[in-house]
C-alpha cells in the first residue's frame, strides 16, 4: 500500500463513539487523499472547495459532493479506479441498464477489508469455526459468493461452495455433509424448503440452525415462514457490489436492525428530492462513505435505497450504529432472485428483436416462492399471421432477454393494440409478487 499509512484499528465495534469518530476522520482523509488520484473526484472536491486536510470531523463530509451509479455507468470501465492496473488483483462486475456492467476492482488489501467484513457477518450470527456452512450465493462475477466463502474461511467453518440453482443435489448436500448455516437469497431458500417437502425431507430434523440470507428485499413474514419451516435461525445482511459486495451491515441475535460496520463504510440518510442529511431514525436514502478501499474508493455514494439509522444504542454492547431492513429503492431497478434488473434494459433487448413493437409490459410474480419474470410484448401483425414466425420471434425475445439480463423470462406475443396504453406516464412494470 502506497501513500498515507492505513489508519489500524483493533475490536472497533467495541469502541467508544468518541474513539470511533476519530477513527472515522482519520480513514475519511485517507480515503480523500486516494479518490482525489481519480479525475471526476479531484474536479468535484476542487469545485466543493475541499481538501482532505479540511476535514476535522465527521460533519465536515456533508460539504462533500455525492457520487451517483451514473458515474460509474459514465465511467466504464475503469476510469474511477484510483491505482494502476497492476495493483489490482480482482475485479467483479453488476450488471448496467444499457448492457454495460458496473466494473469494481480489489487490490489485496480490499480483498483483505472484505474477508474481514465477511467473517464479522458471519459472526454476528453466531457461525464459527465447529459450523459447516453451505454457500448457495453464486459464484462469478456476482459478489456474494466470493464474499461469503472467504469470511465463512476467516472464521475457521468448513465451506461447502454450492453456488446457486440445482435443488435436489443442494438438499442432498445438505442432509449428507451435515450443514448448520446455509447462505442464500430468501426467495431461494423458499424453494429448497417447498423442494424439500415435495421430497419428503424433513428440513427442522436436520443439523442445519442458521440461515444468511442476501441479495434482495425481504419481509419480516418471511423471515417468519422460513424460521418455522426450516426450523432455523434466520438473519438478514445487507451490501452492494460499488462498496464492497456483502459485508457492508448484518443483522446479530438482537434481530433489531442491521449493524454497519463504521470502520469501513461511514453511513448517512439524506432526504432523497433535497439531499439534505436527516436526523437519526426519518427514513430517508442510505448514502455510504468508503472509509478503506483502495482500488475505487467513492466518497457519499447514493446507493437509492431506503432506510432508517436506529437512534438507540444495541443490546449487545457494540458501538456501531444499526439500519433498518431496507424498504424500497428510490429508482425502478427490480431485484428479481438476487438479479438486479431495469425495465430499460428488457426494453432495450425487446426492441432490438426485428418484428416486434414498442408497446410491452413487465410483470413480476411469485410462483414456489421464486420470483418470476413475465414479459408480455405486442408484435407486428405480419409475425402472427404464420406460426413458425411466431415461435422464431417468441424464441427470440427469450435469448435475448436471458442475454441481457441474465435469468430466464416467460414471454408472451401479443397483437397489435392488446395491451392498454396510458395518456401520461406508462404502467411498465406490474409487481404481483406479494398478493
Amino acid at each position: 500500500m502506497d501513500g498515507t499509512a492505513f489508519p489500524a484499528a483493533d475490536q472497533p465495534d467495541r469502541m467508544s463513539r468518541d474513539e470511533l469518530r476519530a477513527l472515522q476522520v482519520a480513514r475519511l482523509r485517507w480515503s480523500l487523499e486516494r479518490a482525489k488520484r481519480v479525475p471526476l473526484f479531484q474536479h468535484r472536491l476542487a469545485a466543493a472547495g475541499v481538501a482532505e486536510t479540511d476535514v476535522g470531523s465527521i460533519d465536515d463530509i456533508a460539504r462533500l459532493p455525492f457520487v451517483k451509479k451514473a458515474d460509474l455507468r459514465d465511467n466504464y470501465p475503469d476510469r474511477l479506479f484510483a491505482v494502476p492496473r497492476e495493483q489490482i488483483v480482482r475485479l467483479h462486475a453488476s450488471s448496467g441498464t444499457t448492457g454495460k456492467p458496473i466494473v469494481v476492482a480489489y487490490t489485496r488489501h480490499d480483498l483483505e477489508v472484505w474477508t474481514e467484513v465477511m467473517a464479522r457477518t458471519l459472526a454476528y450470527a453466531g457461525v464459527g469455526s465447529s459450523d459447516t456452512v453451505q454457500n448457495a450465493f453464486g459464484y462469478g462475477l456476482f459478489t456474494g459468493g466470493l464474499g461469503a466463502h472467504y469470511g465463512a474461511e476467516r472464521l475457521g467453518a468448513t465451506v461447502v461452495p454450492t453456488s446457486g440453482g440445482n435443488t435436489d443435489r443442494q438438499l442432498t448436500v445438505l442432509a449428507d455433509f451435515g450443514v448448520t448455516a446455509i447462505c442464500a437469497t430468501p426467495s431461494y431458500f423458499l424453494h429448497l424448503v417447498d423442494r424439500a417437502e415435495s421430497l419428503g425431507i424433513d428440513l427442522p430434523a436436520l443439523p442445519l440452525r442458521k440461515g444468511i440470507f442476501g441479495a434482495e428485499p425481504w419481509s419480516e413474514a418471511m423471515r417468519q415462514r422460513i424460521e418455522r419451516a426450516a426450523g432455523i435461525e434466520a438473519f438478514d445482511i445487507y451490501g452492494l457490489s460499488e462498496i464492497i459486495g456483502p459485508g457492508v451491515a448484518a443483522e446479530s441475535r438482537e434481530h433489531d436492525g442491521l449493524y454497519v460496520f463504521e470502520d469501513h463504510f461511514l453511513p448517512e440518510i439524506v432526504d432523497p428530492e433535497s439531499g439534505e442529511v436527516l436526523p437519526e431514525g426519518e427514513v430517508g436514502e442510505l448514502v455510504i462513505t468508503t472509509l478503506s478501499k483502495e482500488a475505487l474508493p467513492l466518497i457519499r455514494y447514493r446507493t437509492g435505497d431506503v432506510t432508517a439509522l436506529v437512534d438507540q444504542p444495541g443490546d449487545g454492547g457494540r458501538s456501531f450504529r444499526r439500519i433498518r431492513r431496507i424498504s424500497r429503492r428510490t429508482d425502478d431497478m427490480l431485484i428479481i432472485r438476487g438479479v438486479n434488473v431495469y425495465p430499460s434494459q428488457i426494453e432495450a433487448a425487446l426492441l432490438a428483436v426485428e418484428g416486434t413493437l414498442p408497446h410491452y409490459q413487465i410483470v413480476l410474480r411469485r410462483e414456489v416462492d421464486l420470483d418470476q419474470l413475465d414479459v408480455q410484448i405486442e408484435a407486428e401483425p405480419q409475425v402472427l399471421e404464420y406460426s413458425e414466425a411466431h415461435s422464431r420471434l417468441l424464441t427470440a425475445l427469450e435469448q435475448t432477454i436471458r442475454s441481457v439480463v441474465g435469468i430466464r423470462a416467460r414471454v408472451e406475443v401479443l397483437p397489435p393494440q392488446t395491451l392498454p396504453r396510458s395518456e401520461g406516464k406508462a404502467k411498465r412494470v406490474i409487481d404481483r409478487r406479494e398478493q
